[in-house]
């Protein structure tokens, strides 16, 4: 469903806010930067998303199990990691007016981009929060609040496996919170403090681990297809040498050209054994498989796929939006694939008198059980399609005088706006064929 979008960051913060889609944490007391709260519209969008992954990425796959892990782990987890000792930001600081930055993000070095003044040497920050766990704030109590998921995963490799008798290769999925104290945020909720990562880690053989990187590179990309994103704004970035992390032996980012330009979506890592290498060496715990086949054993490979779920919203929200230049008006519409629209049909009765609400409620009482619907009698026909547009509803359903005679209705298609009558009892198959992927 590729459209050509003409969003601006500006616009779009507009509609989220005006819509109910995101609000500004804590607004009423001046808000809290860089945290932001989902709203009616906006936490049914979200929850769409991580479903549509959730399912393209564990439901219909017999080879990907899926696990909640706790926000809160043993601090030595972050030890072998190496996030304690290396999970650090460049930070430097202006003189004169005092605002704080990441050092590699300065055009002018030694120079604030705010106001010209000289900044402080370099120092690293660590990114992550810390909190105390019990009664005594001590050394002894610090936990943090986990910057990545992954290490759940990691941690609950030999669990999952021995459990639910997997063999490798398989892969574990995950949708959590993660938090990262960012010394700059940008791009509304773009690069944000508390975010929810969508993540896959896949188990494979020593030796097989650039095929199966190859396989989530492909897989990956179509999956962001099957959401509907415009393929023109979609691409590969390959990390250099200079870029690849040092657990990686290659690296690719799915990039989406959003307003402020190409932005990492999600990052497709081969990250060798080094994460179970790691966490073997400091819990003591044997990682190793054990392949009943071959009769090796051997410390699977990890292949990682790391998407963002406020990211890729920001992207559909981007990728979706459209103003139309029309006759006598401007529309506002967002094309959202029907899976992940918020509100799937609006329902309206053309006029509020002769018995079209009583049917028009009963519609509604018939597809809400099913899918979201939104009820709406308030002002003319045309206005209450226009609402519906800007909140990406893919149909709208009008109850007239026809309807009382013969049970029909027409519908009618956000994208083309186009109408075609149905009968009433046709609706519910009709809506949910056209959310099917």
């Amino acid at each position: 469903m590729a459209t050509q979008s003409n969003a601006t960051m500006d616009k779009l913060i507009s509609l989220c806010r005006r819509r109910g889609f995101i609000f500004q944490s804590s607004e009423i007391y001046g808000g809290l930067n860089a945290c932001y709260d989902y709203g009616p519209l906006g936490v049914e969008l979200k929850r769409n998303i991580k479903d549509f992954w959730w399912n393209w990425m564990v439901s219909r796959r017999s080879d990907i199990v899926g696990l909640d892990a706790s926000i809160l782990m043993a601090p030595r987890v972050w030890e072998a990691s190496g996030h304690v000792a290396g999970f650090t930001d460049p930070l430097v600081d202006c003189k004169v007016c005092k605002h704080r930055f990441r050092a590699d993000m300065i055009a002018e070095a030694g120079k604030c981009p705010d106001c010209g003044g000289a900044l402080t040497d370099i120092r690293q920050f660590n990114l992550m929060f810390k909190t105390f766990m019990g009664p005594v704030e001590d050394s002894a109590s610090v936990v943090y609040l986990r910057p990545e998921t992954a290490q759940g995963i990691y941690v609950n490799y030999k669990n999952v496996l021995d459990s639910s008798r997997l063999k490798v290769p398989f892969g574990i999925g995950q949708i959590g919170k993660a938090f990262r104290n960012e010394i700059t945020t940008e791009n509304f909720i773009f690069r944000t403090r508390e975010f929810e990562q969508m993540e896959m880690q896949y188990f494979v053989q020593p030796g097989s681990d650039m095929e199966w990187f190859e396989y989530w590179k492909t897989d990956r990309q179509a999956y962001y297809m099957a959401l509907g994103i415009n393929p023109d704004k979609v691409r590969f970035h390959e990390h250099g040498k200079d870029e690849l992390a040092h657990y990686a032996t290659a690296a690719f980012d799915i990039q989406y050209e959003f307003p402020f330009g190409w932005k990492e979506l999600e990052g497709i890592h081969n990250r060798t054994d080094f994460d179970l290498k790691r966490h073997q060496e400091h819990s003591g715990k044997d990682m190793a498989y054990f392949d009943e086949v071959t009769r090796e054993r051997y410390i699977p490979y990890i292949i990682e796929a790391s998407a963002g779920a406020d990211r890729t919203l920001l992207c559909v929200l981007s990728d979706a939006f459209e103003e139309q230049e029309l006759e006598k008006d401007t529309r506002t519409v967002l094309h959202f694939h029907p899976a992940i629209a918020p509100i799937k049909v609006g329902i309206f009765p053309l006029v509020k008198k002769d018995g079209m609400p009583e049917m028009a409620h009963k519609i509604e009482a018939t597809l809400k059980p099913h899918f979201p619907v939104f009820y709406d009698e308030s002002g003319a026909v045309g206005r209450r399609y226009r609402r519906q547009d800007e909140i990406g509803t893919p149909f709208c359903v009008t109850v007239d005088t026809e309807s009382l005679q013969n049970e029909t209705v027409t519908i009618r298609d956000r994208d083309s706006m186009q109408q075609e009558r149905l009968k009433i009892d046709e609706l519910f198959h009709f809506v949910y064929r056209k959310m099917q992927v």
